[in-house]
């Protein structure tokens, strides 16, 4: 076992050690907060948003007035905090080196991250990844100005384009679209801007493009379509269905003409699920009562005052695309609400 690897099951140990107490000692020690980091994206994203919303539903502070009496439903003693990273890739890499206790990440990162395959195949697995459920479909955005010359992905070839950041989903999909539209990074400028500063590039014009996979409406892109008239570049059929024989957690996906101010049309792109995650060494009684907490109906009230892209994180969708396990906690709280059999269900 490497040195990286030891180091990252000590980091584990101790968590599942800090964590076991929460529940098992709330009413002797309720007086001490438990903290519990959700690693997200930048703080102009989608991830972001809905982290920090899922952190305020989930905590319940020592002190915190009860549920009963219009305080926090949380649970007793945690309080959650959203985490700003790089995205999907840089957390299942914390949560793995145990760093991080839960993460919100693409399906098809945290999928490669636990076989060992896609990106990274040359890597050890990321064998404790677990769910906790599948909350919305992201899309996939490709941001041009509207009256700028490029109408479709094959016309980025010379110019500047904005990928995503090292460490982000974005990034893997896009060089993933790139290819499939018959381009590399060679035959563009890639940059690999933060959301915020790829957005203000191409307000300014120093961009001619940048990438997104987000949950729409990202606030970042509703914010430049305020002040920069844009315009999103589809995913025709052809290339769909190229992307799909390759990639098959590619879907499709609508994003309407409402999600931004003056956008003309509707767009047809591709879409893939966001996860809410969580390591392995996390104690169940607490994924359990994280779980519950997540698909009460405060927490549904909360992310549907709060984030447009909430009406779209559903129980009924909860297990939709799942493909690494589900964490006992989050599998015994399915069972009981008959979302899963007691035996024989697939995750």
């Amino acid at each position: 076992m490497s040195i990286f690897r030891r180091r990252g099951t000590v980091h584990r140990r101790m968590l599942a050690v800090a964590l076991g107490t929460l529940l098992a000692g709330a009413t002797a020690r309720a007086d001490e907060p438990h903290f519990f980091r959700i690693g997200t994206a930048g703080t102009t994203g989608t991830y972001f948003q809905i982290g920090g919303i899922i952190a305020n539903a989930i905590s319940n502070p020592p002190g915190s007035p009860s549920c009963e009496r219009g305080g926090s439903c949380g649970v007793p003693g945690l309080v959650a905090v959203a985490q700003a990273t790089q995205g999907s890739v840089e957390n299942v890499d914390l949560i793995g080196k145990g760093q991080l206790e839960a993460a919100l990440a693409q399906a098809d990162v945290t999928s490669w991250a636990y076989h060992g395959t896609g990106i990274f195949k040359s890597r050890a697995p990321i064998t404790d990844l677990r769910a906790i459920a599948a909350l919305f479909p992201e899309s996939l955005h490709v941001v041009v100005q509207r009256d700028g010359p490029i109408a479709s992905l094959k016309d980025l070839k010379g110019k500047r384009v904005a990928i995503g950041e090292k460490e982000s989903g974005t990034l893997v999909d896009a060089r993933i679209v790139l290819e499939a539209a018959g381009l590399t990074e060679r035959d563009i400028k890639p940059d690999f801007s933060r959301l915020g500063e790829a957005a203000a590039g191409l307000r300014a014009g120093t961009f001619d493009a940048f990438f997104l996979l987000g949950g729409y409406p990202i606030p970042a892109v509703s914010e430049l379509a305020a002040s920069t008239p844009i315009r999103l570049l589809p995913i025709g059929e052809d290339l769909f269905d190229k992307l799909k024989r390759r990639y098959p957690f590619f879907s499709r996906s609508e994003i309407p003409a409402s999600a931004y101010p003056g956008l003309p049309d509707d767009v047809s792109t591709v879409g893939i699920n966001a996860l809410f995650i969580v390591g392995e060494a996390v104690p169940e009684p607490l994924v359990y009562a994280i779980t519950k907490s997540l698909w009460s109906e405060a927490t549904h009230n909360l992310l549907l005052s709060r984030s447009p892209t909430g009406s779209r994180i559903l129980l009924a969708h909860a297990l939709d695309g799942l493909d690494i396990p589900l964490h006992p906690g989050a599998r015994r709280y399915y069972r009981e609400i008959g979302l899963l059999k007691e035996s024989g269900d697939q995750q």
